[in-house]
């Protein structure tokens, strides 16, 4: 299946500064994450058919309204998280979805997959061997997974399963297209489980606070990006708590 990457400048964290729209099929298309209004989306308006997101944060949702009215294409929201796509798209689901779900544009179906970790409600979108799959991996670096929306332990689980599928291609809502998704997503989950050995090591050295945990486990300049690694630090301590492996209050871990 065809599917054409639009990198649209955005408002957002991610260091390329871009969040992709992507289409997927040649006619009764599904458009996947549209950020802002953009003239390269525009000029594919005419073989929308369905529009859709992987998840809710605005640098993927912000023209959702825009071109659903523009299209009258069928809108898709993850079953069960409603009001809060409203919420995020000032836009009325016309339909919902969930894990196998298929959408049939005019050049086969679109088939969804669940892959929550980075945000509660987030999915992804195989095509034909392909994977659109929004802020689950990217190329280089790695995703900020940080709690209430995120959650570690899916996130871990998404990766593995993404394994499992054994995807030809991984297109990321940042950065390039990836063309090797076990070797990314093996890097990424091997770099989420060093850095859980490194918050818990700095929490069995005496470490409480998240402050003090944060500063311990990271070696590197967080200028910019405290706040991000914070959020992902306390993803890690929900994580460990869950496990048993330390007693986590919200303000002070301390070890199990």
């Amino acid at each position: 299946m065809h599917i054409e990457r639009i990198p649209v400048d955005v408002p957002t964290r991610a260091p390329t500064g871009r969040t992709a729209a992507y289409v997927l099929g040649t006619d009764d298309a599904l458009l996947v994450d549209p950020p802002a209004p953009d003239e390269r989306i525009e000029a594919q308006l005419d073989r929308v058919g369905h529009v859709a997101v992987t998840h809710h944060h605005p640098d993927h949702v912000g023209a959702v309204a825009d071109y659903a009215a523009i299209t009258d294409a069928t809108v898709w929201c993850r079953y069960g998280r409603e009001d809060a796509f409203v919420d995020a798209t000032d836009a009325e689901p016309d339909r919902t979805f969930r894990e196998g779900t298929r959408i049939d544009t005019g050049r086969g179906p679109v088939v969804v997959r669940e892959t929550p970790g980075h945000a509660r409600e987030h999915v992804a979108f195989e095509a034909a061997g392909d994977l659109v799959a929004g802020d689950l991996a990217v190329a280089a670096g790695s995703v900020v997974v940080g709690p209430p929306d995120g959650d570690m332990r899916a996130y871990i689980t998404s990766l593995r399963r993404v394994i499992g599928m054994a995807p030809d291609r991984i297109y990321p809502g940042h950065g390039p297209v990836i063309d090797d998704p076990r070797a990314t997503c093996d890097r990424l989950i091997g770099h989420r489980l060093d850095r859980e050995r490194r918050v818990l090591d700095a929490v069995s050295a005496g470490n409480e606070t998240l402050a003090e945990i944060l500063d311990a486990a990271y070696v590197k300049d967080l200028s910019g990006v405290r706040d991000l690694a914070a959020a992902t630090v306390r993803a890690h301590l929900e994580k460990l708590a869950y496990e048993g492996r330390v007693d986590w209050d919200g303000d002070r871990a301390v070890p199990a």
